[in-house]
């Protein structure tokens, strides 16, 4: 008899715990000690912990109770638990599950599972006011088992409680598996938020592996708003300075709004730059005087100058219009941002297995880029977009064999472009 996909899934990820779990997990080190594995989790919980701030700011954090998916051998949980009364990690993998048992073994209010399926049955209805994942549905190979989950999460959450999670929405044609995993493009969180009946209060990193979602499940009662909308100001979304360019990374707006309806949802939001459709992305927390934070993208081929920006919610206009001074977009300069070890990520500016992944942005030519070390054409290279936005490009490439250990000059070439840097081969490639 074949195996089901919630068996292959713990089949295979027991392995690969019994293998070498924090490299599994965390994609950074083999045999990385604690420190250095609970540190390689500082971006993802600055982002999770941001999202508390959607909560009552005088609630009680003793009486929220947290569930993760996915919660592997406890590297969230454990510095989580710090904003919980009571926090529940599931997982497909028995020998994960062992793992963060032991991890979390000092921390009485922290529970795990595992669980077979792709159900979280063991709960009941609206019991958790924060569900969060991340690095998870990206390695599911079953559409069915993610969709599953999501539903789940929409019963196990709280009237006015919070998702925050991770899928994956590049384009890929990999055959899936337990590593390569479904992927959820943008435009189907929008629908599938808007048919269960969820807020939708951010879409960030559209088109990337990395893409971030928030969703609420919409409380008893919207709370009340203490006066009509308005338009405090606009910015820049990156600077926060009163100008925005008119393409690329910087092509976002941030609108400043006084009495933002509480159940206002980008599924139903809508942001008028010179009247034509902005992509909205984000609504943040009530900060200062229960102002709320909106981001937009710029429309495509928006002209410069001083433009007028409206907003609306169902088709109508929620108040008077602003005004955002659109400038020129500066040209493209292309630059590498960070070099790795193909398989250890840690390991910087460096290779001891003779991979380099190299990630550059601003290149207006991605599939011309070639590449040298130490003189030495690369003879295999490959490169992938991970961020259409800035543009941001993955370059992955092998050094020549005959290159030595050492420091050495690698080059990357595209159009009239040459770009250095210096990396060190730690052992020459097999």
């Amino acid at each position: 008899m074949s195996e089901t996909v919630s068996e292959r899934m713990r089949r295979e990820w027991n392995e690969r715990a019994l293998e070498d779990p924090h490299y599994y997990v965390a994609f950074g080190q083999r045999e990385q000690d604690e420190a250095g594995f609970l540190a390689t989790a500082a971006d993802v919980l600055k982002s999770l912990e941001a999202e508390l701030q959607r909560f009552p700011k005088h609630g009680n954090r003793r009486a929220w109770r947290a569930l993760e998916i996915g919660c592997g051998p406890g590297r969230l949980m454990k510095p989580l638990s710090r904003n919980f009364g009571e926090i529940h990690g599931v997982d497909v993998s028995d020998e994960m599950i062992r793992l963060a048992r032991e991890r979390l073994g000092q921390i009485p209010h922290a529970h795990v599972h595992a669980t077979h399926g792709a159900t979280l049955a063991l709960f009941a209805d609206d019991s958790f006011d924060f569900v969060y994942s991340y690095a998870v549905f990206q390695h599911i190979p079953s559409r069915d088992v993610v969709l599953s989950y999501m539903e789940e999460t929409r019963r196990v959450l709280k009237p006015g409680g919070i998702f925050r999670g991770q899928f994956n929405g590049l384009t890929h044609d990999k055959t899936l598996d337990t590593w390569s995993g479904v992927i959820f493009p943008a435009e189907e969180i929008r629908s599938w938020t808007r048919e269960h009946d969820l807020q939708l209060l951010s879409l960030e990193g559209i088109d990337t592996q990395y893409m971030w979602t928030t969703w609420r499940k919409k409380p008893l009662a919207p709370a009340p708003l203490a006066g009509p909308p308005k338009i405090r100001r606009i910015t820049n979304a990156h600077s926060y300075e009163p100008v925005v360019p008119k393409r690329e990374r910087h092509a976002a707006l941030s609108l400043w709004m006084e009495n933002l309806p509480d159940d206002c949802d980008l599924n139903y939001l809508e942001v008028l730059v010179e009247g034509a459709p902005a992509s909205p992305y984000y609504i943040g927390w009530p900060i200062d005087n229960e102002v709320r934070q909106v981001n937009a993208w710029l429309p495509a081929g928006i002209r410069t100058g001083l433009l007028p920006v409206e907003v609306k919610m169902h088709g109508e206009r929620l108040c008077e219009p602003g005004i955002i001074r659109i400038i020129p977009a500066g040209p493209l300069v292309p630059r590498i941002i960070s070099i790795s070890d193909g398989f250890n990520l840690v390991e910087r500016n460096a290779t001891s297995s003779g991979i380099l992944k190299v990630q550059i942005e601003e290149v207006a030519s991605p599939q011309s880029i070639t590449a040298t070390v130490h003189g030495q054409p690369v003879d295999w290279l490959e490169t992938k977009c991970i961020d259409p936005r800035v543009p941001t490009y993955e370059v992955n490439l092998r050094v020549p064999e005959s290159v030595p250990a050492g420091i050495r000059r690698l080059e990357l070439r595209f159009g009239h472009w040459r770009i250095p840097a210096d990396i060190e081969i730690v052992l020459s490639a097999p």
